[in-house]
């Protein structure tokens, strides 16, 4: 990674979440478009194309609309994929306006917690704390759905 790849600005969120799932099945839904598209895009949104491709150097990206109106795009690529312990790649938002935002780095990582998952999140490269509060707000959104996507496939 270049410097300019590291992110745009100097704050970052840090999220733990434990997920009632195996480690191996949190993993497989951050790298299977199919997954990530029930689960990748905040509250009152709708996703509208998803495409991962989970290796290092591969390209995601995922499309969305709020119900109230907005178009977003978020894509990345990603540098680290250690299965099925780590991610780590960027992440680029950008608006229906063509309005982009800085590059951020994510790094994710999946613990074993008896049978259960603890995930660590950390998303760096925010340029104000306002826009990393809103992410926080929006991640912990989309980790509630994903929280309620492996319950749903778990039951069915």
């Amino acid at each position: 990674m270049t410097g300019n790849d590291k992110g745009g600005g100097p704050y970052e969120i840090t999220i733990v979440h434990i997920f009632d799932a195996p480690r191996e099945l949190v993993f497989r839904n951050w790298v299977d478009a199919v997954d990530v598209r029930t689960w990748f895009a905040p509250d009152n949104c709708t996703v509208s194309f998803c495409e991962v491709d989970a290796q290092p150097g591969g390209k995601w990206r995922v499309e969305y609309s709020y119900d109230f109106g907005g178009d977003y795009i978020e894509y990345g690529e990603f540098y680290e994929v250690v299965e099925p312990e780590r991610l780590t790649f960027s992440l680029t938002q950008e608006d229906g306006d063509g309005n982009v935002g800085h590059k951020t780095l994510i790094t994710v990582s999946f613990s074993e917690a008896g049978a259960k998952t603890e995930m660590t999140f950390n998303q760096k490269g925010f340029e104000t704390p306002a826009r990393r509060d809103n992410n926080t707000e929006g991640w912990n959104e989309c980790f509630r759905k994903l929280d309620e996507h492996m319950a749903n496939a778990g039951a069915a």
